[in-house]
């Protein structure tokens, strides 16, 4: 099994970064859903716009649950957001009885709207987020640094990188992915037990360890109380049972995470490969329409690239699926020589156990909107717009050129 993948280069390699830190607390990174459609204010779906500190999106949907009465299952979110961070993010609740909603206390909370709709919000029921962060600890040139970085940006796009929200505090989702695609179920658990080396949290480490000497009893003693996955799988093992079943104990949700962190992986990979054309299209592309996300293959490059130049339209790149539209040409061998190396196919994305990848594709780049920056000392404060299903750390690592570390935006 293949190590976790290197840091891809930068877009703006040529410029120098600003350096600097970010996360030092929740205030220095804001976001805003920008939300796909208001609220009709009417309908079965009461819809709540809150504003949360330092609560993630699933706690705040307990918590919801709990207040209103009702099961997680009828609450809706359109993309989940960080906990170390304020937030604002729109929550459907089904059949909820809105007076609750002005009794709704939680320190982490705040009520900003309340209104109706017909529907429930599912995953991507959004236009995009509004960022403002703080980024501390900057150099002294950090305003004049920042504002050719996004100029380039601006003018090229912003590249699609999923980053290392993806792949886990280990860094290893995607490996675990993979196992599970190829059927290594030993490989799967090792990787879910994670590596020693790489684990800081002291109990976890010792029940690293403790699996790695093939202790299940110590590993499972040291597993912290939160890691219920972890601890269902050990004692899975511990009962004698085969390691494929021990990993089907987990939940769907997760192991689909997990594969879906491998196909991110990959379409990082492509993009790595084509950032230094990455405002180009080629014969055999599928591109898409930045206005509705439709997908088609590039047949006239010049013709197609003059709407590249106008930001209407950008390459794509693959979320290996059963369902993925596959491009021809020079594409399709740069992706087709990518799944090679990792022995596989495009209809291998069916591992069975109802955990099929659909597959998609992905624009390799995305508009940046409403950038503002305003440097106040050593502190460089950075506000911007970002479409739905892109990431702020692909815009701060341009930016900043430097790690960042706990950042997962």
């Amino acid at each position: 099994m293949s190590a976790p993948a290197p840091a891809p280069g930068y877009l703006t390699e040529a410029l120098p970064g600003i350096g600097g830190r970010v996360r030092e607390t929740p205030e220095d990174f804001r976001v805003e859903e920008i939300p796909l459609y208001p609220p009709s204010g009417r309908g079965d779906h009461l819809y709540l716009r809150l504003e949360k500190t330092g609560l993630g999106t699933l706690e705040v949907v307990r918590i919801l649950a709990d207040a209103f009465g009702i099961p997680t299952r009828d609450i809706g979110y359109a993309g989940l957001k960080d906990t170390r961070a304020i937030t604002v993010q729109t929550f459907s609740l089904a059949n909820a009885d809105p007076d609750v909603a002005d009794r709704l206390k939680h320190p982490g909370i705040r009520l900003l709207e309340a209104s109706r709709h017909g529907n429930k919000l599912r995953p991507g029921h959004l236009a995009g987020n509004r960022f403002e962060i703080i980024i501390r600890d900057v150099d002294a040139d950090a305003g004049a640094r920042a504002g050719d970085i996004l100029a380039v940006l601006q003018d090229l796009g912003v590249p699609n990188f999923f980053g290392p929200q993806r792949y886990g505090v280990l860094n290893n989702n995607d490996l675990v992915g993979l196992a599970l695609l190829k059927g290594q179920w030993h490989q799967a658990v090792t990787s879910i037990i994670g590596d020693a080396e790489r684990i800081r949290h002291p109990d976890w480490r010792a029940a690293a360890e403790a699996f790695a000497r093939g202790d299940l009893a110590g590993c499972l003693r040291h597993l912290p109380p939160r890691m219920r996955d972890e601890r269902s799988l050990v004692e899975a093992l511990l009962q004698d049972r085969g390691e494929r079943e021990a990993l089907f104990r987990i939940p769907k949700q997760r192991l689909r995470l997990y594969l879906s962190a491998f196909q991110s992986r990959l379409f990082d990979r492509i993009l790595a490969m084509r950032l230094a054309t990455i405002e180009r299209v080629w014969a055999g592309d599928i591109a898409c329409r930045h206005d509705n996300g439709a997908c088609f293959r590039v047949i006239d490059p010049v013709a197609e690239q003059q709407r590249a130049d106008r930001f209407e339209i950008s390459a794509t790149g693959p979320l290996f699926g059963r369902k993925m539209l596959t491009p021809t040409g020079q594409t399709a061998l740069l992706e087709d020589s990518l799944l090679d190396k990792f022995g596989l196919s495009n209809d291998d994305f069916r591992p069975g156990g109802g955990l099929s990848l659909e597959g998609d594709r992905r624009p390799l780049r995305v508009p940046l909107d409403k950038v503002d920056i305003e440097v106040n000392g050593n502190r460089l404060r950075l506000c911007f717009a970002l479409p739905r299903g892109s990431y702020a750390t692909s815009l701060l690592r341009e930016v900043m050129k430097s790690p960042l570390d706990g950042v997962t935006c």
